[in-house]
């Protein structure tokens, strides 16, 4: 196992499949890069991040079992608790030293249909550093659970839609880099008492648009029992691009 500190090479290791890989080469970013730690055995890859509260690990493999001799030789050098998003079957390679609380299977969709995304109306108008405060009181009560990372409204890739001017729904991105050309969206909701109304599909729709602008592949993730998210996604053009596991691991 190698301690990787070249971009241009882990671009090179990641940059062939986008779409699983959009946070890891989001991450690259200067916005990003100093909160990261990587490492690589052969073709496979893990990144711990450390830019929020709890480290957070991701490793995915197109074939199966290809991250595990990776993460067996890692976990070592493991905080004692961190999340992760794994490849299914990866969470295995921790049981003897960890315990695993799940957080479910979860689905990583990429934008694929430029023409049904096109055809949903945008709505809503871009918020920025100014519009922190109206943003957490949403996330408050309409999605207390988020990984909000209030530096991202400095991207200017945020989008929020108001009505009598209340902020009612935003949708936004984990990561966004014009440099590797990718983005991925995160923080999408609406307020409890304007659901139904079409207002994150536009709000989503609108953000699209404007990435578009900037990068070649927009991505997400979703729980994989999120029906009413994964409806809205595809009819905004988002299709399934791989399967993986998140969960929070406790050294015993």
């Amino acid at each position: 196992m190698l301690s990787v500190h070249d971009r241009d090479e882990l671009a090179g290791l990641l940059g062939g499949d986008p779409a699983l890989h959009a946070y890891q080469l989001g991450d690259l970013d200067d916005f990003f890069w100093p909160y990261t730690c990587w490492y690589r055995l052969d073709d496979a890859v893990a990144l711990v991040y450390h830019g929020g509260g709890m480290p957070v690990l991701l490793a995915f493999d197109r074939r199966p079992g290809s991250s595990h001799a990776l993460l067996a030789a890692l976990a070592p050098l493991l905080p004692r608790r961190f999340y992760a998003h794994l490849s299914a079957g990866a969470e295995r390679v921790f049981a003897d030293g960890f315990d695993a609380a799940p957080g479910g299977p979860h689905l990583k969709l990429a934008l694929s249909d430029h023409a049904a995304l096109t055809a949903a109306e945008p709505l809503g108008e871009v918020l920025g550093p100014a519009d922190l405060a109206e943003v957490l009181a949403l996330y408050e009560v309409a999605y207390p659970g988020n990984w909000f990372d209030a530096r991202m409204l400095e991207t200017g890739q945020y989008v929020g839609v108001r009505r009598d001017g209340a902020l009612l729904a935003v949708a936004g991105v984990h990561v966004w880099s014009p440099k590797y050309r990718v983005a991925a969206l995160g923080n999408v909701t609406t307020h409890p008492d304007a659901r139904g109304q079409g207002l994150a599909r536009g709000a989503v729709a609108a953000l699209c648009r404007r990435l578009l602008d900037t990068v070649d592949h927009v991505t997400l993730n979703v729980k994989a029992d999120n029906a009413a998210a994964l409806a809205l996604y595809a009819r905004l053009g988002f299709t399934r691009a791989a399967e993986y596991g998140e969960f929070t691991f406790t050294a015993r």
